[in-house]
């Protein structure tokens, strides 16, 4: 234990190093530097600022994209599945195409349902400008006007009638779908 105090004492400042790393707040001794010749300089620290020069930060990864699969793939893989005669060849042929059972079943599904194939191509249609919309929506109101005003002409036409009756006024019967003729 002396011996080791001893040692200690002789050591220089900012010696006291387990495997080559000196303990915080110790700095370097004089001549000595923590930087060999070959090394990069040390970058200072950034303030969120990324040059186009920089290293892309390992930690944060790229917005993964979805795959998609043509319609002709899917129906490929199918026609494979269906072949699959023995215990595990299905298994195989998800991971080697690097696909889960569930797009499988769901493909099966979109099958049965007839939205795979020659038939299944969607028609994209065009958005209605906003001058169409603003005259359907004219028409809609339009539309429920004249149904207020039918409702109440109905009405009156029942008033009509039965006064007609306590009157006893005989009406000529409408044919035709309210026509006079």
């Amino acid at each position: 234990m002396v011996h080791e105090m001893n040692a200690q004492a002789t050591r220089p400042a900012g010696a006291g190093t387990e495997g080559g790393r000196r303990p915080t707040g110790v700095t370097a001794p004089a001549g000595r530097s923590n930087i060999t010749p070959d090394a990069p300089e040390p970058r200072p620290a950034t303030t969120g600022i990324v040059s186009p020069n920089a290293a892309p930060n390992p930690e944060v990864t790229q917005k993964a994209e979805r795959r998609r699969f043509t319609q002709a793939y899917k129906l490929d893989i199918l026609r494979q599945a269906d072949a699959c005669s023995v215990p595990g060849q299905i298994g195989a042929l998800l991971r080697r195409e690097g696909l889960y059972s569930s797009c499988l079943a769901q493909w099966r599904l979109q099958r049965s349902r007839g939205l795979l194939g020659p038939s299944a191509a969607k028609k994209r249609t065009v958005a209605p400008s906003t001058l169409e919309s603003t005259r359907v929506r004219e028409l809609e109101r339009e539309n429920a006007r004249l149904q207020l005003r039918l409702q109440q002409a109905e009405l009156i036409l029942d008033i009509q009638k039965k006064v007609s009756a306590m009157l006893g006024i005989s009406l000529k019967p409408l044919t035709n779908e309210g026509s006079d003729s």
